[in-house]
């Protein structure tokens, strides 16, 4: 494999990796994990190189040399560098489905709605560091059009269709359903953008958390 081995900007690209991880399933087979492990690895430096150049002054290149890939590998990963940026929220809405599955049933939507809401919010907490640098990248750039949230209107899709499908229903979601996912999506919304502000943790975070909640009578607990 040809490696990049010199990156066009001349930034170095060793030290230490602290970036979001790229992926979370579990894997079967040695070649599946080892690629698991590369794009990984690729997450990280890249991530790395933003926070440390910012986003605009880190090439493709830069990114190769620093998770010692070819350029081939890269793009088999992701299509550009800004295809990296949706791997924390990737994360987040993975993590999201999963929580909303292990609400109990008969658990009303809004209950379940918060429930699963709560548990990425303790994750948000757990990786505060990682976010606080996503959104510093997106932030600080030139050329991105991003915020940090910018994905959640593909998660209120995703999550109105699983509270539609846990209720056995189908067809179209109601409209009922789609407001109480935009609301509670937009409480959440509101409380991260506080954290990632203010710089709250732990209990006092959490404490917000039930605040936004409780502000909306959609979404406050019984």
């Amino acid at each position: 494999m040809a490696y990049c081995a010199m990156s066009r900007n001349g930034i170095q690209t060793g030290g230490h990796r602290s970036a979001p991880t790229s992926g979370r399933r579990p894997i079967d087979g040695l070649r599946e994990r080892k690629r698991a492990d590369s794009r990984a690895a690729t997450v990280e430096a890249a991530f790395r190189l933003f926070g440390e150049h910012g986003f605009d002054e880190v090439t493709v290149a830069d990114i190769c040399a620093s998770a010692d890939i070819g350029r081939r590998t890269f793009h088999r990963y992701f299509a550009s560098k800004e295809d990296l940026l949706g791997v924390p929220v990737q994360e987040m809405a993975e993590r999201l489905t999963d929580a909303l599955g292990a609400v109990p049933d008969g658990t009303s939507d809004a209950a379940a709605l918060r429930a699963a809401l709560t548990e990425i919010a303790r994750y948000v907490l757990t990786h505060r560091a990682q976010l606080d640098l996503y959104r510093r990248i997106t932030a600080t750039s030139r050329t991105l059009r991003l915020s940090a949230f910018g994905h959640f209107p593909e998660q209120e899709q995703e999550l109105t269709r699983r509270l539609t499908a846990r209720r056995g229903e189908t067809g179209p979601p109601s409209l009922t359903t789609r407001l109480l996912v935009a609301r509670a999506v937009a409480a959440f919304r509101v409380w991260l953008e506080r954290v990632l502000e203010t710089g709250v943790s732990g209990a006092d975070a959490l404490a917000l958390f039930d605040e936004a909640f409780d502000a909306d009578p959609w979404l406050r607990s019984p």
